[in-house]
């Protein structure tokens, strides 16, 4: 069965519902994500984007990632709260930041990626897979 989820922005001018289970959990320890969460990785699950209902405005800012491809990096343009990523090399999918799950005790990240890049601070999990970069190519 599914698992159906939620989540928001800060001041919850945002709102997002999903009924499909994510594509994939992940840390990702590139520096963008880095830079944007302002620590050492950021949490995140990826769904299909059709899939996925957003309520309210959301803001994007393009960016050139750590692959060289370009992601959109979605917040609220209230609060400032990053909610999503939008990979252009995988169009179909939509990434969510698991700190904005309503209920992020289910969240459990299945892998390290971009760990070349992680923190000398950060103590990664010695149980998930690493992978230097992206393991593969996103679904497209």
């Amino acid at each position: 069965m599914a698992r159906s989820f939620t989540g928001g922005c800060s001041c919850g001018a945002v709102r997002y519902e999903c009924s499909v289970d994510p594509l994939f959990t992940a840390n990702c320890h590139c520096r963008d994500c880095q830079r944007a969460s302002g620590g050492g990785f950021v949490s995140v699950l990826g769904v299909p984007r059709d899939a996925l209902k957003i309520t309210g405005e959301v803001k994007y800012f393009d960016v050139k990632g750590d692959s060289g491809n370009l992601v959109s990096r979605g917040f609220c343009p209230n609060c400032g709260s990053r909610l999503f990523a939008r990979p252009a090399a995988a169009p179909t999918m939509i990434g969510i930041m698991a700190g904005s799950l309503d209920e992020p005790g289910w969240y459990r990240p299945a892998m390290d990626f971009y760990a070349t890049s992680a923190q000398p601070w950060v103590l990664m999990d010695p149980a998930l897979p690493k992978f230097p970069k992206m393991p593969v190519e996103p679904n497209r």
